[in-house]
This record gives C-alpha cells, structure tokens and sequence, in this order.
C-alpha cells in the first residue's frame, strides 16, 4: 500500500460520516457488502490495515458495521461457530457446538467457562446444577434468566476420551485462545453495559490474565473492549462451598453489578448472606 494511501475501510467510515453528518440515518448495501462489513465485524483489527481516524465531535457516525441488527449480528457468529476452524482444528474439543442463550438487547453480560454435559446434551449455557445455582442467584437481583445473555468462554465441551460419560474438565488455555474471539465479537454485537465473568477461566480469556486467581481479581473493575467487567466465582464454586462467606462474596460482586447498572438494590438485598 502506497504512503498516505487510505484503505477501504477508512473510506467507508468517512463516508458515512459525511452521510451523517448530512442528515442521513441509514445506508443501503447490498449482500456482498454485507459480507465484507461482517468479516470487519469479525476481524476489527487486521495488521494490514490501520485503525481509522475518529470522527471529529459533534457528529458520531455509527460504523459500517452497525448496519446490521443485533440479532442479525449473532445469528451470522452462530454460523461461523459451527465451522470455526481455529476451535475445531484442536482434535481437543467435542463436537456439537454450545452458543449462548438469553436478551441480545440485555444490558448484562454473563461469562462462564464451557459447556458441560448438561449443557452439551441440551444445546444451552448454565443448566445442570451450576445453571441453577445461577438462577437463584439471577433471582436474589430481581432478574429473570432470560433477561440477562448468557455466554461461554469455550464454546464446546472439552473432550477427555471415548470413556468421557458425564466428567468434565475446564478448558485449556489453547482452547481458550482458540475460542475467545468469538466472545470478544458477542460483545461488540451486544454491547452490554455490564460484563460478569463467572469464574476464572473466563476471567482469563476477557481480561488476558494467566495465573491470577478470581480471589485476586474480584472486588474491582476491569475493562474489556470498553465494557466494565467484574469477576466472581463460578456458581459451581457455590455448590463445593456453601459457607456464609462464599455466598457473601458473590453477592457483593452482583450488588456492584446491579449498581453499576442502575438497577434498584434495596435494604434487604444489601444485607443477604451477612452474619446475623
């Protein structure tokens, strides 16, 4: 590419930030822009390609991108799961494929770790016991399970042998690597104004941390993509450790969710799991 030379990308956003800034609300593209725009979707960041220049303020046009509706946005990752080479190359992973469940338009974003045997016989995040341990928790803020959107870090069932019958094991860190980036664009796509990470195997994949233990990163914000993210422990943690002190400290982190979102938190609730 010639110095000075802008790419494609970079045209399309100025362009239409002058259609925005001309009054214009909407782009009509066809379906092989389409395609291109939701590989950028995909793919935000290309090392050929720098990142484009920010509009200047006051005018903030939506990217190229943002065309699509959220549901549109999932449906084509869901597709591109189910073929998603970097996962399925492994040979480690088991073979049906567990995508995500609950609001597209939900302000609050939990995170696990990888389906398990429930929820691989069931094509859904979080419902063996862990799954409802989470409900309860759900409950406790005032929240139905299908308001919130529900994700995992892996997207398949780790695999351990032709013997596996119902065992199950967390997902290595190359399972990891190889998975995160569909999540990563789950969120883009959603835009969550809250992200729970559900343990530490989650944590690690969001916030690119490798030996740190949920103890050492819960009771603070993180940041992933610009998203405010807090880590607690996974609600099986819960189910091995029913002490006042663990409930306590899951609690805690999801008051700090329910705060950061505005949601009401009441006496009551602030008091729940505290000594008597």
């Amino acid at each position: 590419m010639l110095a000075g030379m802008k790419t494609i990308r970079q045209l399309t956003v100025e362009s239409l930030a002058h259609m925005a800034a001309q009054g214009s609300p909407r782009a009509v593209v066809d379906e092989s822009a389409r395609a291109i725009l939701r590989e950028w979707m995909l793919h935000p960041r290309k090392a050929a390609e720098p990142a484009p220049p920010a509009p200047a303020p006051p005018v903030q046009p939506k990217s190229a991108a943002a065309e699509m509706g959220v549901e549109e946005k999932l449906a084509y990752l869901r597709e591109r799961a189910l073929h998603w080479k970097p996962a399925l190359a492994l040979g480690t992973l088991r073979e049906k494929m567990v995508f995500a469940t609950g609001d597209p338009h939900a302000r609050l974003m939990l995170v696990g770790e990888a389906p398990g045997y429930d929820e691989e016989r069931l094509g859904e995040p979080f419902v063996g016991r862990a799954g409802q341990k989470l409900n309860q928790v759900l409950a406790a803020m005032g929240l139905e399970r299908g308001a919130v959107y529900i994700s995992n870090i892996c997207k398949w069932r780790p695999a351990m042998g032709p013997q596996q019958g119902m065992a199950n094991r967390p997902p290595t860190a190359e399972e990891i690597a190889a998975c995160v980036q569909l999540v990563l664009a789950e969120i883009r796509a959603i835009r969550p104004q809250c992200i729970v990470c559900l343990g530490g195997t989650a944590a690690k994949g969001l916030l690119g941390v490798e030996n740190a233990s949920v103890g050492s990163l819960r009771g603070k914000w993180h940041d992933c993509q610009g998203v405010p993210v807090r880590v607690t422990y996974h609600p099986s943690y819960l189910l091995r450790n029913e002490s006042l002190s663990a409930r306590r400290a899951v609690w805690e982190d999801m008051l700090a969710a329910m705060e950061a979102l505005g949601m009401p938190v009441s006496e009551k609730q602030r008091r729940y799991f505290l000594p008597s």
